[in-house]
């Protein structure tokens, strides 16, 4: 049952509850899985250390099962409807974890050796393709499987597209005819991060019965609010607190990526033969400031999370769910801003 929209819910209380309906279900899926792949998986959820000691590393915050989760609440289902779609989510979402790890090189995630480097980057591979397999398996069990399957498709789809654009960004010039705009970032963020949170609450929506109406819905907001969250990812990147982000500061700038913020002020003169060398950060994130580039990339965050909320407007929805639905996806998109 959903809690009384007189009751102030805070958005941690939200997760610790659709945790603790999802995590059963998703061990249990994990627990069909080959032995030693079914090793390697646990150890990228973080439940146990290289050998399958307990582990008490953090799994992470589990948005994409509360999105689920409240995805069929809104449309009047119980929780227990959102189950199955929050297990297949978080499945897709580790499997993609995993392989962008090893597309990336990078070696720690969380604070521990990712799963390509603790294991070797085939048997990495086996266990994302694992996980991927065994999140269509759930969703072909459920009562809607073709459709679950067919909407799930279109987001991994995307998913694929967006990382492959990312990818690709990193070879275009920093000037020129050749250079990103900020239009192509926008639609390779809503693909890489949006589509799997769009997924996860039409999925929810789906699973409990929505028409579809509501489903596209709920997938239009998640797509707009996974937008926002890429670009405030990009201003914490050049401006976060280390503290918070993990990351020194200035980390985007040193790595040279092509970020929301940088690529709206492009046209900052120097800017782009600072960028080219990598050498002063503080530098070229001072210009990218002076240009309106930080700023820039607040106020896209903030339309397309008002664009995330004008979705959820467009259907009816159960109140009590869209409360704390509203309340996640602004906690998503307003960190530290």
């Amino acid at each position: 049952m959903t809690p009384a929209l007189t009751q102030i819910v805070e958005v941690p209380q939200v997760l610790d509850r659709c945790r603790g309906l999802v995590r059963p279900a998703l061990r249990a899926a994990v627990d069909r899985l080959h032995p030693w792949v079914g090793e390697m998986a646990a150890y990228s959820f973080g439940w146990c250390e290289v050998g399958g000691a307990s582990a008490a590393a953090s799994g992470g915050k589990g948005v994409r099962q509360a999105l689920a989760v409240l995805g069929a609440e809104a449309v009047g289902a119980p929780a227990r409807a959102g189950v199955p779609a929050a297990v297949a989510v978080e499945l897709l979402h580790t499997f993609s974890l995993v392989h962008d790890d090893i597309m990336d090189g990078d070696t720690a995630r969380r604070g521990r050796a990712t799963a390509w480097k603790a294991y070797g980057t085939g048997p990495a591979v086996l266990a994302g393709d694992a996980l991927f397999a065994l999140a269509v398996e759930t969703l072909a069990d459920t009562g809607h499987g073709p459709a679950a399957v067919r909407l799930t498709a279109r987001a991994l789809g995307d998913l694929v597209r967006g990382q492959a654009d990312d990818l690709l960004f990193a070879e275009r010039p920093w000037a020129g005819p050749g250079r990103v705009r900020p239009a192509e970032y926008r639609a390779m963020a809503e693909h890489k991060t949006g589509a799997l949170l769009g997924c996860a609450l039409g999925l929810g929506a789906l699973l409990g019965g929505a028409p579809a109406a509501a489903v596209d819905a709920l997938d239009r907001a998640g797509r707009h609010v996974g937008i926002a969250f890429q670009v405030v990812d990009d201003v914490l990147g050049i401006w976060g607190d280390p503290a918070v982000t993990g990351k020194p500061v200035h980390a985007d700038l040193r790595e040279r990526k092509k970020t929301y913020p940088v690529l709206v002020a492009l046209d900052a003169p120097g800017l782009a033969q600072l960028l080219e060398t990598g050498d002063r950060p503080a530098e070229a994130a001072a210009l990218i400031e002076e240009a309106g580039g930080r700023t820039a990339a607040v106020t896209e965050a903030r339309r397309h999370l008002d664009a995330a909320q004008a979705s959820l407007d467009e259907v009816p929805l159960e109140t009590a769910a869209l409360h704390e639905l509203r309340r996640l996806l602004d906690f998503l998109v307003r960190r530290d801003l």
